[in-house]
């Protein structure tokens, strides 16, 4: 019966396989029974066993676990356990009725069906609890399943049902004993029962199952949809339509944003980056054979590895980032791969079914074929088009995770290895270097890992596309190659070229912004001097080889696109050419015409990606090696401070030698600190007595000998390093708040008066550096942080330095002396102050980085060698007061026999009685000594980054507009659409020509493009062609012209818009800089470094790279759109009828997603400064936060600063894919309807059909990237619309005004300067800071100015150079009105010596003369008269010394008489001198204050005196309080009325 079937399967079914008169050749197509339960049941049944891998993996990776039973888990269990009865009675039924007695034989098939399908389904159903247990809600195995056994089984329902009807007929005519139906009728039942099952079950796992009870990490409320998205939602990104939603409704902000999924969260990322990076090292080094334990994350640390090693083992070469990042992402990176594999198999399925339309239509009126298949090419054509979508989706949204994940891995690496560099590594690079490899750098790695795939794709893809060409049109393809690989060649070199000059871009881009970075830190300086010019000079400069760098950059950019653009082009042409010409016999039909043409677009893309994707890794190549570079460079030693606690003291160096880097600074030192002793370091400036304390915190290179400290370490840095936090955060520093002992730190450091005065007390948020807080105040903070800190051992490097002696003696009591807070704790104390040193437990005093002599003070003193030299000439300097002196005369005196150090006590004591004024005690003398004197009592005398007085600001902070204590304002991201003022403004800066060129010429390229399409199809049509060679030469001809045509006119377009993009570069910098220095001071106090710098880097960069090349392809993508339009419309004009519903599709997806994405990135941006601002403070607190033991806090702050950015990253990648797939979708339906109406609309003209179906299969890409392209747009015009904002921000006055010409050229002559009721605010809305001064000054007058802190001291000199402009009255210098002049002519004809002594990175010369207007010989006579010229001429460089950044290689001491040889070259008529007593020792002040009194005879000097002897011999005192001046006078005279507030103040200080 069924023996004589042919094929195996055929004799295992017992019935034919395959039958293709019944399935192909009809009208009325269908399977047989055979293949319908063999091939469409086992083919589902293979996908899973094949797939099932993932599911284990998912099981293996998931976070969660315990999801609780309900209603879904449990009707897919029964639903399944439905499926294995049936299956299992479908056996024992097969069994029974059929082989052995019955008649109906046993086949294969009968046996092995049910056991196949059972054992699948028993998978499924072991599956189900297991993910319940794991916590895993959705798989797409299962989900993929269903669905395919499902569409599957629709033939078989078809075949049943006309099956049980011819049954039926037959039960109606015959007898019902002829034959028994009872197996078919059972089989009948069965599978319709199972089929509803299967839909039941792809019905069920649309959804997702229920929430896990545990989880490895917290789920709050604003848990990420996706967690608990079903595979179906996942797939559509349906679960994010809430967030588009919202956009659309109103700009986001943070709160609607998502919490990160735990797998992408730093906490996940780093420990394995770190276990792989780890043995990477490892492999690096030999001698090194630890073995380490996988990178935990027990106590939530990550420990790196040192690349640099120990000196012991031998270096192979650099560790890189690269294995350990293939190590750690490698695995999705590869799952993205295949999707991309299968993705791009699908491509080239569409050409085929292209192929087979054509046919169709072409036999249409010879042999027309069944209209079914015309609709199955349609319906396949849009299959493999959605299929695509969806899979690329999921590739491109797994490729950005990867991204995300390796840009967090070396945010993290890069962060943790900043904390341990050594000072060697840090020299060699700047801050603003090292924040770049972060945000510049790990970035690139980001946008790298979507494109990586190309590599292999590309290749891949050409190969193929050339294969089915072949099929095409056979050798010719050759010609073709030829063209392809001709260009290649070109490329590289063009390539190698443009790298070339990116690099050199990027050395210039550093240079740029490094330059920025101290402008802008040094703005006030600038400003008073009036060197901006000078300084803006130097920035264009260095942008002008920048943009030059960028014009070549352009040039080359245009030259390649124009190659890739006409690659296509030509490569068709000399295909088709060759093609024809090489015989007779080949001619062009329009079937391998447009399968041609299809197959050269698909090349078209990777052939276009390839060149940019070389260039990237070029690009990311350097990245890697500047981040390699790094993460391999020199750590600070960890075992030069040993931690033995059986030494007899807990702080120790026994021969001590230590460098910085390069030469020995410190040498044979010996030093101990006993227990709960106070030892003092003392020494003239630059003696090394900072270098000391910095090797107790081994953060020196050691040479030889041994450190010891043991027990937890405080430290006060000489600068204080203060975060940008609230007050009390800086003191507390990580620890909790303990509230009594916090009360008793800020009265023992003196902060109560200053906290009381702050607008929010010591919640007041301080700005970045501390800018809102006076010297004195941030010393204080620093050494209450420590005092907080409670530690065993505490070193205090100059902390009495920033404030004034009384409160100096406060701290000491309460603090630092015997009996202070830290009595019982061991100290180490550098100091100026003698007063102190009889209190000490002993002293080291250090000359040229060696101790000369050690002991207790009346040692010291019976030694009369260094230490008693350093007495003397603190005595002669005159600035102690009486009753430190007779201390000190005591303590010699008990001594015994030192006549000499008696002599010099003495002469000390009769001049302090008759000139003991300061400005240090208060006004009024009731709140004299202490109370609330001591916040007024603080010298400030270092760096007082900010002209805030702090009680001015603290009266006006109280002003309600500010949010309390709150300074910087948050950075606002603009929200809602881009104005169109901002793309105006961009138009306007590219020039109108240059803009409406581009677009012309866009327009011909694209006519040029459809013409040559056109008429392709026309010359296929042509029958005549056969027999008439010119003719077709003709063709060939026109076809030629019109590629000559679109290769010309796309040159020209390229460079116009490259050349529009440069211009606009050009003068949207200079024009942001021009203005940005103008800025009114007030705005620099109030918006942080990093936000303005950010401008001029990201934004920039923005301008000059990123537009032009969105715009480029713009114009590409959206022109392209309409060519598709046009050509689908010529071929049928019905489809017009589509365009309208599919456009309102389009526009809403569109819509909805600029309006989230634009937001998002926004939100994104504002984000990511924090990582950076953040990064840049621990890099230049490092020292500080070493020394406290807190690396680990400030790790994990960067990370959750790092996961914050993240938060708004991720939704905004998701964002894309939502939208891709929605637009994919839309092009997909173009495709669908061109194809369904060329196939059904009895559209006769096979050419025109191939045309549209080809451009519509283009159309899905282009629309993807026409939206894409006009949010990308959208959303890098920010950047043009805050350039735009930070240029139009209110400007100070003018800087040069034509009347100043007509002022004598040495104006002003006198010196004669008079304040005439003059009133003074910070900013719009403060309290006045002077309140109605009036006073004036004969020319060359010297004039001290005293008064408590905040009583208006340095808005007087402010006023004077209007950094803050009068709210009333006015300023006369020589009779002139101040306010009428240009702020150049004023502030370049005054003189000031400023408080903290700013210098520039670059020569000496240049911080000297930035102008370059004095000669030589001016230069060095202005350094010897400030007692530099044997410093400058001992360099090897001269005058042409580089300085460092901020003049880090000079000691405080010499920038501030680098200060003084600025105002000795200056010498103008008035100088004012805000005097900085801070780190200066004695020896430089008198240096100082002996070049003024001898240079500036003849100048009016206006003095901010914060000592004794600098305003008594003057001739005028005047005294401030609270704005307003008390007292004017001469001092003998004030000093004469007993009366007057300063002679109370005298009377005080026991003077009088």
């Amino acid at each position: 019966m069924a023996e004589d079937i042919g094929s195996p399967m055929d004799r295992f079914c017992g019935s034919t396989f395959w039958n293709s008169t019944e399935t192909w050749y009809t009208n009325n197509p269908d399977f047989t029974p055979c293949f319908e339960q063999t091939a469409l049941v086992w083919t589902p049944c293979a996908f899973y066993w094949v797939f099932v891998v993932f599911d284990f993996y998912y099981l293996k990776a998931s976070l969660d676990k315990n999801i609780p039973w309900n209603k879904l888990n449990v009707t897919k269990l029964l639903v399944n356990l439905g499926l294995l009865v049936i299956n299992a009675l479908d056996l024992i039924m097969a069994l029974v009725k059929k082989g052995g007695d019955s008649e109906l034989p046993l086949y294969d098939l009968d046996v092995w069906g049910p056991i196949i399908k059972f054992a699948t389904f028993l998978l499924i159903f072991i599956f189900i609890p297991l993910n319940r247990k794991y916590g895993v809600q959705t798989t797409g195995c299962q989900f993929l399943f269903w669905f395919l056994l499902t569409v599957f089984a629709i033939p078989r329902c078809r075949t049943e049902v006309s099956a049980a009807s011819e049954r039926n007929k037959i039960d109606a005519s015959q007898q019902p004993s002829e034959s028994d139906f009872s197996w078919e009728e059972y089989m009948y039942v069965s599978f319709f029962v199972s089929f509803t099952l299967y839909c039941c079950m792809l019905l069920l796992n649309c959804f997702a199952d229920g929430q896990p009870r545990q989880t490895k990490y917290q789920r709050g409320e604003n848990e990420i949809p996706e967690l608990s998205a079903s595979f179906l939602s996942r797939i559509t990104y349906q679960w994010f339509d809430k967030m588009a939603l919202k956009g659309y409704r109103n700009p986001l902000e943070d709160k609607d944003l998502w919490d990160l999924r735990p797998q992408d969260s730093c906490s996940e990322v780093m420990p394995i980056f770190a276990y792989h990076w780890n043995q990477n090292v490892r492999k690096n080094y030999k001698g090194r054979a630890k073995v380490e334990p996988k990178a935990q994350f027990s106590n939530g640390n990550v420990t790196f590895e040192n690349p640099h090693g120990e000196k012991t083992g031998r270096k192979k070469g650099m560790a890189s980032i690269m294995p350990p990042i293939y190590k750690s992402f490698g695995g999705v990176f590869l799952f993205g791969a295949l999707m991309k594999l299968i993705t791009d198999v699908l491509t080239f399925a569409q050409p085929q079914v292209l192929s087979l339309i054509i046919s169709f239509v072409e036999t249409h009126d010879t042999d027309p074929q069944p209209e079914w298949k015309g609709i199955v090419y349609s319906v396949a054509l849009f299959v493999l088009a959605a299929a695509q979508t969806f899979i690329l989706g999921q590739y491109f949204h797994r490729m950005f995770i990867v991204g995300l994940r390796i840009r967090t891995a070396l945010i993290n690496a890069i962060y943790r290895k900043a904390l341990r560099i050594s000072n060697a590594t840090k020299k060699e690079s700047t801050v603003g270097e090292i924040v770049n490899l972060m945000a510049v750098d790990a970035q690139r790695f980001m946008e790298l890992t979507t494109y990586l795939n190309m590599i292999w794709s590309a290749p891949l893809q050409i190969g193929l596309a050339l294969y089915f060409l072949w099929l095409q049109l056979g050798p010719s393809v050759l010609a073709g190659l030829a063209v392809m690989i001709i260009l290649i060649p070109v490329n590289g070199v063009i390539a190698s070229r443009i790298k070339t000059y990116q690099i050199r871009q990027m050395k210039y881009k550093d240079e740029r912004v490094k330059l920025m970075n101290e402008v802008l830190s040094g703005i006030k300086v600038l400003k008073l001097y009036a060197w901006e010019p000078s300084f803006e000079k130097q920035v264009l400069d260095i942008r002008d080889k920048e943009i030059a760098t960028l014009r070549s950059t352009a040039y080359l950019n245009a030259s390649t696109s124009f190659l890739w653009s006409c690659a296509p082009f030509l490569v068709s042409l000399v295909t088709f050419a060759t093609y024809v010409l090489t015989s007779e016999a080949n001619q062009l039909s329009v079937e391998k015409v447009f399968v041609s043409l299809a197959l050269f677009d698909i090349m078209k893309i990777p052939l276009t990606v390839l060149p940019m994707l070389t260039v990237d890794i070029a690009e990311t190549q350097v990245s890697v090696k500047r981040i390699n570079k790094f993460l391999n460079s020199e750590e600070l030693d960890p075992n030069s401070v040993l931690h033995d606690s059986s030494k007899p003291h807990p702080m120790s160096i026994e021969n001590g030698e230590f460098s910085w880097g390069d030469e020995i600074t410190l040498r044979n030192i010996n030093i101990e600190v006993r227990k709960s002793n106070l030892v003092a370091l003392v020494g003239t400036v630059g003696s090394g007595k900072s270098s000391v304390v910095q090797a107790f915190l081994g953060e020196m290179e050691k040479l030889a000998g041994v450190v010891n400290t043991v027990g937890k370490l405080a430290y006060v840095p000489q600068q204080a390093w203060i975060q940008n936090a609230t007050v009390r955060d800086n003191i507390l520093f990580g620890q909790a708040y303990d509230r009594k002992r916090y009360n008793k730190v800020i009265d023992a450091c003196a902060l109560r008066a200053d906290i009381d005065i702050l607008s929010a007390g010591d919640l007041t948020e301080i700005g970045e550096k501390g800018i809102n807080l006076s010297g004195g105040q941030k010393q204080r903070i620093s050494l209450a942080r420590a005092v907080y800190s409670d530690a065993d051992l505490y070193l205090l490097d100059d902390p009495l330095s920033a404030v004034d002696s009384h409160v100096g003696k406060h701290i000491f009591e309460e603090v630092i002396g015997p009996k202070g807070l830290l009595s019982r704790k061991s100290r180490v104390l550098v100091t100026h102050a003698v007063t102190f040193l009889p209190q000490v437990d002993s002293i080291y005093v250090l000359k040229m980085g060696e101790i000369s002599e050690s002991g207790t003070f009346d040692q010291l003193v019976k030694n009369k060698g260094a230490f008693a030299d350093f007495i003397i000439q603190h005595l002669q300097d005159g600035n102690a007061e009486e009753e430190e002196l007779n201390q000190i005369k005591r303590q010699i005196s008990s001594t015994g026999d030192v006549p000499e150090l008696l002599g010099s006590v003495e002469k000390a004591i009769k001049l302090a009685r008759t000139e003991s004024l300061s400005d240090s005690i208060s006004v009024t003398s009731a709140d004299s000594l202490m109370g609330t004197g001591s916040g007024g009592s603080l010298r400030r005398r270092t760096r007082r980054q900010n002209s805030h007085d702090s009680v001015a600001s603290a009266a006006s902070f109280k002003k309600k507009q500010e949010v309390e204590g709150k300074l910087i304002e948050t950075e606002k991201s603009q929200t809602g659409g881009v104005e169109f003022a901002v793309y105006k403004h961009y138009i306007k800066s590219v020039g109108i020509f240059l803009a409406a060129a581009t677009l012309v010429l866009n327009f011909v390229f694209q006519a040029f493009q459809i013409g040559s399409n056109l008429w392709l199809a026309k010359w296929a049509n042509d029958k005549r062609v056969e027999d008439d060679t010119g003719l077709r030469d003709m063709y060939l001809g026109v076809y030629g012209a019109f590629g000559f045509g679109q290769v010309v006119v796309k040159y020209f377009a390229g460079l116009a818009l490259a050349m529009g993009g440069l211009h606009c570069s050009a003068e949207i910098f200079s024009s942001l800089l021009n203005r940005g220095l103008k800025w009114p001071m007030e705005l620099f106090d109030t918006t942080p470094i990093g936000r303005i710098l950010s401008r001029y880097s990201k934004d920039v960069d923005t301008v000059d790279s990123v537009l032009p090349n969105l715009f480029a392809m713009l114009l590409n993508t959206s022109f392209g759109v309409l060519a598709t339009i046009v050509v689908i419309s010529m071929s049928t004009p019905i489809f017009l009828a589509v365009i309208v519903p599919i456009a309102v599709l389009y526009y809403f997806a569109q819509r909805f997603y600029v309006a989230t994405s634009r937001q998002l990135m926004r939100l994104e941006s504002v984000s990511r400064s924090p990582i950076y601002s953040h990064f840049g403070e621990t890099v230049t607190g490092a020292p500080t936060i070493r020394a406290y033991n807190v690396g680990d806090r400030f790790i994990d702050e960067s990370d959750a600063k790092v996961d914050k950015n993240q938060v708004c990253k991720y939704p905004s990648v998701i964002a894309n894919r939502w939208l891709a797939i929605r637009l994919e979708m839309v092009g997909n339906l173009i495709i669908l309807f061109a194809s369904l109406f060329a196939v059904l609309g009895g559209q006769t003209d096979p050419g025109l059909v191939g045309l549209s179906v080809t451009y519509a299969l283009q159309v899905t890409q282009t629309l993807n990237w026409l939206v894409r392209m006009s949010s990308d747009i959208e959303t890098n015009i920010v950047s043009v619309e805050r350039i735009k904002e930070y240029g139009e921000t209110k400007q100070e006055a003018a800087w040069e005004l034509e009347q100043d010409k007509n002022k004598p050229k040495y104006w002003p002559e006198e010196g004669r300067v008079e304040f005439q009721n003059f009133q003074v605010r910070y900013r719009e809305g403060l309290d006045l800071v002077l309140r109605g001064v009036s006073f004036n000054i004969t020319g060359g007058e010297k004039v001290g100015i005293v008064g408590r802190t905040g009583a208006g001291k340095s808005s007087l000199t402010l006023a004077l150079f209007r950094i803050i402009e009068a709210a009333g009255g006015r300023i006369m210098i020589d009779g002139v009105d101040i306010a009428g002049m240009g702020l150049h002519m004023l502030r370049s004809r005054l003189t000031i010596i400023p408080q903290d002594p700013v210098l520039f990175s670059g020569s000496l010369r240049i911080n000297l003369d930035p102008f370059e207007i004095k000669t030589d010989d001016e230069i060095w006579k202005a350094l010897e008269l400030s007692h530099l010229k044997s410093f400058v001429k001992s360099l090897a460089a001269g005058l042409n010394h580089e300085i460092a950044e901020g003049g880090e290689n000079l000691s405080v001491g010499q920038r501030q008489l680098v200060c003084l040889a600025r105002a000795l070259l200056r010498k103008t008529k008035v100088l004012v001198l805000d005097e900085a007593t801070a780190a200066v020792d004695l020896e430089t002040d008198d240096l100082i204050q002996k070049t003024i009194r001898t240079e500036f005879k003849e100048c009016t000097v206006l003095t901010i005196a914060h000592r004794l002897n600098t305003i008594l011999d003057s001739d005028k005192v005047i005294v401030l309080d609270k704005g307003q001046i008390t007292e004017f006078a001469s001092p003998t005279e004030l000093l004469d009325n007993p009366k007057s507030a300063f002679y109370s103040m005298a009377k005080d200080a026991n003077l009088v």
